[in-house]
């Protein structure tokens, strides 16, 4: 992110409404005790994905990739009354970091944890969904998405993150494996006849799909 993005990026978060207190405190704890911070979803992204939750006030919500639970509290926050949302993660080392920090947030009745591989959990799964949220393993992007949509309600929403890629999915030089795959799937959604779709450009790349049939 080049500085005049970044000076950007802090000026709407410094517009935008607060990070709760107990999210900010999971967003220091993990700057300074895990690699990969950057995989947090952060202030301005976790604002805006509960405002969709609180919209669309989702019975059940499917989250593909928990990392510390971050984005899960922030979906969470919309639920409607007596709704639940899933959360798989592959990483069983984060499991009880994630315990904790649902329990931090008080929504250890309303966030259900589930440590596998997501792949052969979806299915496992008896309910639909009104919500999903994928940010897992790029490369599997594709099979989670057509997993996810099986499962998800009509007027429901898909939402992809990590989709731009740095920008990479733009660059004809970049050729990795991850970057091509991203390319395929941003394809695999935009050719979808099932759902009305928007790529928003915000942080590394949203792309919201609405199940319409």
């Amino acid at each position: 992110m080049n500085t005049t993005n970044e000076q950007l990026y802090q000026y709407c978060e410094n517009h935008s409404s607060f990070e709760p207190d107990v999210l900010r405190t999971i967003s220091r704890d993990t700057h300074a005790n895990l690699l990969k911070p950057r995989m947090l979803s952060g202030h301005l992204q976790g604002r805006l994905l509960s405002m969709i939750s609180q919209i669309l006030q989702p019975q059940s919500i499917l989250e593909i990739g928990t990392f510390v639970g971050y984005s899960a509290i922030c979906l969470a926050e919309g639920l409607a009354k007596n709704g639940r949302l899933v959360t798989i993660e592959a990483n069983e080392e984060f499991e009880t970091k994630i315990k904790n920090n649902i329990r931090l947030a008080g929504l250890s009745s309303k966030i259900d944890l589930k440590i596998g591989n997501a792949l052969e959990v979806i299915p496992t799964l008896d309910c639909n969904f009104d919500l999903v949220f994928i940010d897992a393993d790029k490369l599997n992007y594709i099979k989670y998405y057509d997993l996810a949509i099986e499962k998800l309600n009509i007027g429901g929403l898909v939402i992809s993150d990590n989709v731009l890629w740095d920008g990479k999915v733009t660059d004809a030089s970049k050729k990795d494996s991850t970057t091509k795959l991203l390319r395929e799937f941003n394809i695999h959604v935009q050719n979808d006849n099932r759902t009305i779709k928007v790529l928003l450009p915000i942080r590394d790349g949203l792309f919201v799909s609405r199940k319409i049939k």
